[in-house]
């Protein structure tokens, strides 16, 4: 039995929230599940990761295979730099330090894109404004 580590989906229709599952590779999408690990929000602004990272870790180490989405979901959330820091034998102050920087270096550059996109958004409300007409009298 192959284990994979996937979304299942919930909600009302147009308004997914989705759990974070290990399921058995052959069941469906919203078919039984193994343990739900997490959950995922795509409809907050920034979305919401929740995630249980021990049980994570635990069926990573076990074998179970995440799917290309959830693997992007664990990137965001620091999960594989973790491990990855674990597997190479860090001290437990250097990973908390590691992962500091990396957070601080997150933030920066989720703050330099919201600040690109008011920016963007400033330009394309000046070129959709009418340019103000002259009024002459004659």
């Amino acid at each position: 039995m192959s284990v994979k580590l996937r979304l299942r989906r919930m909600g009302k229709k147009k308004q997914p929230i989705y759990k974070i599952v290990a399921a058995d590779s052959r069941s469906p999408r919203d078919g039984k599940f193994l343990e739900a690990v997490g959950i995922y929000n795509p409809l907050t602004k920034p979305h919401t990761i929740e995630l249980k990272e021990e049980r994570v870790n635990y069926w990573l180490d076990n074998g179970a295979q995440p799917t290309n989405t959830v693997k992007s979901l664990f990137n965001q959330k620091g999960i594989n730099l973790k491990r990855d820091l674990v597997k190479r034998k860090f001290s437990e102050e250097k990973i908390e330090a590691e992962m500091k920087t990396w957070q601080g270096k997150k933030e920066a550059s989720l703050q330099k894109k919201s600040e690109k996109k008011k920016i963007s958004a400033k330009q394309k409300a000046k070129a959709q404004q009418p340019p103000a007409e002259a009024t002459s009298a004659s």
